[in-house]
């Protein structure tokens, strides 16, 4: 459990593809202006982040909720909600229908009421011109991305990807800071313009959300913004990316 901001702590986790290859997964938490704790994301933690947690939050007490924030992240929301059984279990339309034995909260976080919920301490953003849910299970493009103000930290999952690789493969796959998840060409709605929203989407993120100062992502690492700027990072994502967004104006119009 890593302190990022005097209200923001990251807690890093491992998630296996085909129980070889560990690409990574987080849960962060953040405190509000009120003094209570908001979790970002469900993660089964090891016991000593664990306790950390509990120190943190009188054992629990000061958490009011978890926002599940990527669609197909359901793995660990069981565990959350026996570790916190009192706590508001918020998430996605897929969570309700994926873990119906969970004790949701009526409340979906890609909503804007429920947004609003949480702006007192979080700015909220869901890509345009993709599928925030795609019918191939594989494609994880869509999320809700939660910035906490204070701390000015982006937390991302699928829909940013900051690769954190071995040495020599880092040489190999050499790119931006940030990039755009890799089937993002399998996530852009297949119909005229959604390359465009998607590319103005990030675009306006970029610099609404200019002032961010770490940007932490499930897969799989926590980049610093000072020597770089968010809005160049999304800058040179959407550069790195160019080839998957003409092709689909070419298809699509």
């Amino acid at each position: 459990m890593e302190q990022l901001a005097e209200d923001f702590w990251n807690i890093r986790g491992d998630f296996h593809i085909a129980r070889v290859i560990n690409v990574g997964t987080h849960m962060s938490l953040a405190r509000r202006p009120n003094g209570r704790f908001v979790l970002l994301d469900s993660y089964e933690a090891g016991q000593a982040d664990r306790d950390a947690l509990m120190t943190l939050t009188d054992g629990g007490k000061a958490i009011d909720a978890v926002l599940n924030l990527h669609p197909f992240h359901t793995l660990h929301c069981g565990f959350i909600q026996g570790l916190l059984p009192h706590v508001r279990l918020i998430g996605t339309r897929r969570h309700h229908e994926q873990c119906p034995d969970l004790n949701w909260d009526p409340a979906l976080i890609e909503k804007a009421e429920t947004q609003r919920e949480f702006a007192d301490a979080f700015d909220f953003s869901m890509p345009a011109g993709v599928d925030f849910v795609s019918d191939d299970p594989a494609v994880h493009v869509g999320s809700v991305l939660a910035r906490h103000r204070t701390g000015r930290i982006v937390h991302a999952d699928d829909t940013f990807n900051i690769l954190d690789l071995p040495w020599p493969i880092d040489k190999l796959m050499s790119g931006p800071t940030i990039r755009f998840h890799p089937k993002l060409a399998a996530g852009l709605e297949k119909r005229a313009g959604a390359a465009d929203d998607y590319v103005r989407w990030a675009t306006d993120l970029g610099h609404d959300w200019a002032n961010t100062q770490i940007v932490a992502t499930a897969h799989n690492s926590i980049a610093r913004m000072a020597d770089q700027g968010f809005a160049t990072a999304i800058a040179q994502a959407l550069a790195a990316a160019s080839d998957t967004i003409d092709d689909h104006r070419r298809k699509y119009g």
